[in-house]
């Protein structure tokens, strides 16, 4: 399939969730407006204090994340492929009262004007499974970086990714060798959303994810894996006393989701 066709049906998809998303009760608006930071212990853990630094969100949907780092400090900039999105990420920055830059943009199409900008760049959870080739998204991410500058990704693990939805049995590959197709019917974040549409996605294997990083001349500095997801959005999950959620059957046998913080 011709990757373009792929990215823009993708981006159909997400135009059609956001509205759903919205509405949510996983994401929470009303509870976000009234002061809810949104980011997840890992992802503040590994980003550390953001007061003052200039932070670059990839793939940021419709900004919860992007304006939780505003409220921690940061000078924030969101960029997404969703044009809905990010409509809905400025309205939600004027409903906060908070600054925020918006670009609307294919996370792997070099953006010139934000070359050397950024103090740290940041993305997280189900995010690099919608590329076919991490090299111009990990080549992007060294040309945002100011010098000394950090990335700090979490994302879900590439295990998970090789299950079919209800997590039966092995449906894909670990690596990245085929194109995974699959027909989306609602949608993470209300399953009885009205959605039917198709999706096309990648799946990538720890070794392409730190190897392309490092290619791109980058300093791995930490690197951690969790047996369970802080997001409620696999079937035939259960939650655990830490408030962690981990397939029924499969608990603590898992990895669910790694983190990493590199410097340029």
């Amino acid at each position: 399939m011709d990757v373009n066709a792929a990215f823009e049906a993708n981006r159909v998809l997400w135009n059609a969730r956001t509205p759903h998303h919205l509405a949510s009760r996983m994401y929470d608006v009303e509870s976000f407006v009234a002061g809810r930071n949104s980011l997840t212990a890992l992802e503040i853990d590994l980003l550390g204090d953001v007061k003052g630094k200039r932070i670059l969100h990839l793939q940021c949907h419709f900004g919860q994340d992007t304006l939780s780092l505003a409220r921690m400090g940061a000078q924030v900039t969101g960029l997404d492929i969703s044009d809905v999105a990010i409509a809905e990420a400025k309205r939600l920055t004027e409903r906060c009262g908070l600054q925020a830059e918006w670009v609307l943009s294919n996370v792997i199409d070099h953006r010139s004007e934000l070359d050397g900008l950024f103090d740290i760049v940041f993305t997280s959870y189900g995010t690099i499974g919608w590329l076919p080739d991490l090299g111009p998204w990990a080549a992007n991410i060294q040309r945002y970086l100011k010098p000394g500058g950090r990335f700090v990704f979490v994302e879900f693990h590439p295990v998970m990714w090789m299950f079919d939805n209800d997590f039966t049995r092995i449906a894909y590959s670990y690596f990245n060798n085929e194109l995974i197709k699959e027909e989306e019917e609602g949608t993470y974040a209300e399953r009885t959303a009205s959605i039917k549409l198709p999706t096309y996605s990648w799946n990538h294997p720890l070794g392409d994810v730190l190897g392309i990083l490092l290619g791109q001349g980058l300093r791995l500095e930490r690197f951690v894996e969790l047996d369970g997801s802080p997001h409620d959005c696999f079937l035939n999950a259960v939650a655990g006393a830490d408030g962690m959620h981990r397939i029924k059957g499969m608990e603590g046998k898992l990895p669910m989701v790694y983190g990493l913080k590199a410097s340029k």
